[in-house]
């Protein structure tokens, strides 16, 4: 059986009133039963004495509040838990008014040598990522946050308040960047199941893809294709909200250097010294790989409606409810069934959602599938936590409603359904 018709029968056993044995599972064997504020941070079960004192020893780092000289001088935050607080997403804050900040700005040139093969543009004298903060002296830019909103009707006649975000950007002595800069403001990311979504093989991610939109369903997700600056190559991209990073191992380096200003050996200064260690970085890049995934909840008759109104409405066509992992350097991590609702895929989510930048093979409007696993303890694990790349929506309903693009008849079939479908479904997704 092909990949393709594989993910479809699977896709198919899910779709039907969702009592599939074991779909509670959402990480297969690599899933814990917790569902309080800690869930997202336990370690996969089972890891022998020697991979749970790595993971363990990449707590470390990943907590560690960093101080001068090793950390900055220019940064966002100071520890990879600041963002990704108990290993969930991070606050939609940004600004001079906080010690830190939980998101970023990504930068890029409209025209010029991209730092990368086939990568961003870096802006003269500020790369591809504003730091807004520092540890002496003044920071790069000064970034102020406000919102704007408006409404949105349902079918019914009801509404929803939407905002989206509006950013002011320009250097401490009032100056501005560059003509023609693009920016793309980003909430950090949950970072939980990492280590299973790295173990998907590329050719079965590659099988759902459907860019010239062959089977006629208006859907076009699309494989990033990004640059591996440790192997030298041009891999699949599945990390990060374009999935533009193709390892846990870049991933984590890429964050020590641009979130945190913390050299390292994949990103070191240009006298070659390192903050991190090597050990660290592998350490970090374990600890990642290795935490688990919660069990989703118990589905009462609303759940179970509204898991069926998941599929009804089209949301399957890009949250794919169940992959299965290939080989992985973490035995238990491989040859697993997950249900992470994601095709780690780009798709056009439409104009309201672009930020006009390129990104190896992402346009502004693409945006990779986010999973879902989890995301009915966003708010348990981070009160105030929201939704979306850049956090514009403050719950589920909001950021179903920001879909567009290939995600329009999606949106437009829950925009018009009964409140009580509507309902059904927030009460399903809350189960994951």
């Amino acid at each position: 059986m092909g990949c393709r018709s594989l993910v479809l029968v699977l896709l198919a056993a899910a779709g039907c009133g969702d009592n599939t044995p074991g779909d509670d599972r959402q990480g297969g064997a690599n899933t814990v039963d917790d569902r309080t504020e800690s869930a997202f941070t336990h370690a996969t079960p089972g890891l022998s004495a020697d991979d749970l004192a790595e993971h363990e020893n990449g707590r470390g780092p990943f907590y560690f509040k960093w101080e001068p000289p090793q950390v900055g001088p220019l940064l966002s935050n100071n520890q990879c838990a600041g963002c990704h607080g108990s290993n969930g997403r991070g606050l939609s804050q940004i600004g001079p008014e906080m010690m830190f900040s939980q998101a970023l700005v990504r930068c890029s040139a409209p025209a010029g040598t991209p730092g990368d093969p086939g990568g961003p543009i870096p802006v003269p004298g500020f790369g591809t990522q504003l730091q807004d903060h520092a540890t002496d002296g003044l920071p790069e830019v000064v970034i102020e946050l406000t919102w704007q909103e408006h409404v949105e009707m349902f079918g019914d006649g009801s509404t929803v308040s939407m905002r989206s975000p509006r950013l002011d950007i320009h250097t401490p002595n009032g100056g501005t960047l560059p003509n023609g800069t693009m920016y793309s403001y980003r909430q950090a990311p949950p970072v939980i199941g990492l280590g299973l979504l790295d173990a998907i093989e590329p050719d079965a991610i590659t099988a759902l893809a459907d860019p010239d939109d062959l089977d006629g369903d208006g859907i076009r997700g699309h494989v990033n294709m990004v640059w591996n600056p440790e192997t030298q190559t041009t891999e699949l991209g599945r990390f990060g909200h374009k999935a533009n990073v193709s390892s846990l191992r870049v991933q984590s380096a890429a964050a020590f250097a641009n979130d945190m200003g913390l050299t390292n050996k994949l990103e070191p200064d240009p006298a070659g010294n390192q903050d991190v260690s090597d050990a660290q970085l592998e350490q970090t890049a374990f600890f990642v790989r290795t935490l688990a995934v919660p069990a989703a909840a118990s589905r009462n008759i609303d759940a179970r409606t509204g898991r069926d109104r998941f599929d009804a409405f089209g949301c399957t066509s890009c949250h794919v409810p169940t992959l299965v992992t290939g080989e992985s350097p973490v035995a238990l991590l491989a040859h697993q069934t997950i249900h992470p609702y994601t095709d780690l895929l780009l798709h056009d989510m439409g104009d309201l959602l672009t930020d006009a930048r390129h990104d190896f093979l992402a346009d502004g409007v693409d945006w990779r599938t986010p999973p879902l696993w989890g995301i009915g303890l966003a708010q348990i694990v981070l009160p105030g936590a929201t939704f979306l790349h850049d956090g514009r929506a403050r719950t589920l309903v909001e950021a179903i409603m920001w879909h567009g693009g290939e995600a329009a008849a999606a949106k437009d079939a829950f925009r018009t359904a009964p409140k009580e479908d509507r309902d059904a479904l927030i009460a399903f997704l809350n189960t994951l």
